[in-house]
């Protein structure tokens, strides 16, 4: 039979005595259901249905204890190091943007066209957020063509603004040094782009033609001379005559 401590005595050897009057020595009931789920309740009593000495928490004084939180093992957290800084120039180096657009030109001086379409490329360069505007060269144009505007920030307004590529769609004008420029269109690397910054892109537009440039590219018209050469009077002529 197990002795047990009389409360009040120290724990030492003699001053543990047996309860001979206890008769029930079976285990508390720590098992139990609530709302349909089986729970596990602290003990109370030990075996006898002696008190136990301890401290009773509760519950929510148990399941606070029961949350690990890493900190307490571990200390705070270290912060993540900052991303590596990447100048533009280098996160940007040889990414251009490319717009097709056209503008239109006045031809006061002359008699077989009123004006001229040129169709041009706007280059927009990522690095240093700078433009150009090149037009292709059309053969027996007979106008300057090639770099119509070299690469630099161009401005957008009285203020001293730059263009920048949040400011660049298609469907939109854009005027640059007195010129109005209609953009219609990118290519598939400048939709991407624009489009992975959120850029809400317009639909494409039909590139405009030149209509003089349109009339010389139409085949010319023969023209057959009539002969002379009549079979009627020919007939009437020779009738009745042996060679």
């Amino acid at each position: 039979m197990v002795s047990n401590p009389v409360h009040g005595l120290p724990l030492l050897p003699g001053t543990s005595f047996k309860d001979f009057t206890k008769t029930a020595f079976h285990r508390s009931q720590t098992l139990g259901y609530r709302n349909g789920y089986a729970i596990v309740r602290r003990p109370t009593v030990g075996i006898g249905g002696d008190r136990l000495q301890f401290n009773q928490l509760s519950q929510a004084e148990l399941d606070e204890l029961a949350n690990k939180a890493p900190v307490l093992t571990y200390g705070q957290p270290k912060q993540a190091p900052p991303a590596d800084f990447i100048p533009a120039h280098v996160a940007f180096d040889k990414k251009v943007l490319k717009f097709d657009a056209y503008f239109q030109e006045d031809v006061p001086m002359s008699t077989e066209e009123h004006y001229r379409i040129r169709q041009v490329n706007i280059y927009y360069y990522l690095e240093d957020d700078s433009m150009s505007v090149i037009e292709p060269v059309v053969e027996n144009s007979g106008i300057p063509q090639g770099k119509l505007i070299k690469r630099q920030r161009l401005a957008k307004n009285d203020r001293g603004d730059h263009y920048h590529w949040k400011d660049l769609n298609r469907g939109i004008n854009i005027t640059i040094y007195g010129k109005t420029f209609r953009i219609v269109d990118c290519d598939r690397f400048t939709q991407v782009f624009l489009e992975s910054q959120g850029i809400e892109l317009n639909p494409p537009e039909k590139m405009a033609l030149d209509p003089y440039t349109e009339l010389r590219k139409q085949p010319l018209r023969k023209y057959v001379t009539p002969s002379d050469f009549d079979q009627l009077k020919q007939f009437l002529t020779f009738d009745k005559q042996d060679s």
